[in-house]
């Protein structure tokens, strides 16, 4: 993964898109005087401005975002505010991407990064050859109809092929389509949790303790229901098989 990142930025990078040169980190300026002036170049500068963009492109082009609402959710409808931690759920999210993402990075690493690395194409085609396979990813998973409204707002005349669509608008509507389908899961996800909130809460009242609150009572009940069930296994093969992986 660090190395396909490594060449995305070096694709990424408006200066070598104009020019296959290498880049200079520093370059060397003599005066008059003899005396050497150092100075950045602005490829590196760019270079590095690229480095921000590492994380929305994680996040928001791959099944990131839809993962990690769903367990976010889960963690809410138990009843845990802090368990598992902020860090377990994005360590467990990061890797359950690239799980779901292997088959994509491999064709990516196929068609791009190894004929780039052995020379046999220019960073212009090796952009748009990993572009192909991560782009077909994202209109597999984005409705008909989030592609039709953004394209509309960008004012593109809608189109009968959605691979015909650029980037500026299939990005938004798959981040569109990840969200829903992550509250679609995650509403079903809450439903058992609630009934025995419902059902605890009910017993309670019934028997008077009204000062009881009842989410102390209910919380041992949703964890015993979740393991019996084995719940990490359920929602995470749910993940996994909602991108088609092992279908």
């Amino acid at each position: 993964m660090l190395r396909l990142l490594c060449v995305l930025l070096l694709l990424l990078s408006p200066a070598v898109l104009a020019d296959n040169s290498m880049l200079s980190a520093v370059t060397v300026t003599t005066n008059d005087d003899g005396s050497q002036q150092y100075s950045v170049t602005l490829q590196v500068l760019a270079l590095m401005t690229m480095l921000s963009f590492i994380p929305a492109m994680v996040i928001m082009m791959t099944s990131f975002t839809r993962i990690i609402v769903v367990l976010a959710i889960l963690r809410q409808a138990i009843g845990l505010q802090q368990t598992p931690s902020n860090q377990v759920l994005i360590g467990i999210t990061l890797f359950l991407t690239f799980f779901i993402m292997a088959p994509v990075f491999k064709t990516v690493n196929e068609q791009a990064i190894q004929p780039y690395l052995d020379e046999s194409i220019t960073p212009v085609q090796a952009l748009d050859a990993a572009i192909v396979p991560v782009k077909a990813f994202m209109l597999h998973q984005t409705r008909v109809r989030d592609l039709d409204t953004f394209a509309q707002i960008a004012g593109i005349e809608v189109l009968e092929q959605p691979q015909d669509y650029p980037l500026t608008v299939v990005i938004p509507a798959f981040i569109t389509s990840e969200l829903k389908t992550a509250f679609q899961i995650g509403f079903m996800l809450f439903i058992p949790f609630l009934i025995i909130d419902l059902v605890v809460a009910s017993v309670l009242m019934a028997m008077g303790m009204m000062m009881l609150s009842p989410m102390i009572i209910s919380l041992p009940f949703k964890l015993m229901m979740f393991v019996l069930v084995d719940g990490w296994i359920l929602v995470m093969g749910t993940l996994a098989t909602s991108y088609g992986v092992g279908t």
